[in-house]
């Protein structure tokens, strides 16, 4: 009966141990995954964004990653 109750309290121990932790190492996990992104209108695209590739290539002529229309503008992206 002793050994039981010895083996029963371990495993609670445990138990709260790992939900302590649990959140922290998800925090770090969240932090290391989220990229500040910067985002500005096109200076070299002209007339109205239809085109997502369209304005993507573009953006990438001025020196950012990516683009996408929103609000028939081109928005150019990349890492902060």
């Amino acid at each position: 009966m002793k050994m039981e109750r010895s083996v029963h309290l371990f495993s609670t121990v445990v138990v709260f141990v790992l939900v302590l932790l649990a959140p922290e190492m998800g925090v770090q996990t969240q932090m290391v995954a989220h990229a500040r992104i910067c985002e500005s209108p096109s200076a070299k695209f002209k007339g109205i964004c239809f085109s997502k590739s369209n304005c993507a290539n573009i953006c990438q002529t001025e020196g950012f990653v990516s683009g996408n229309c929103r609000v028939f503008k081109c928005i150019c992206s990349k890492d902060c």
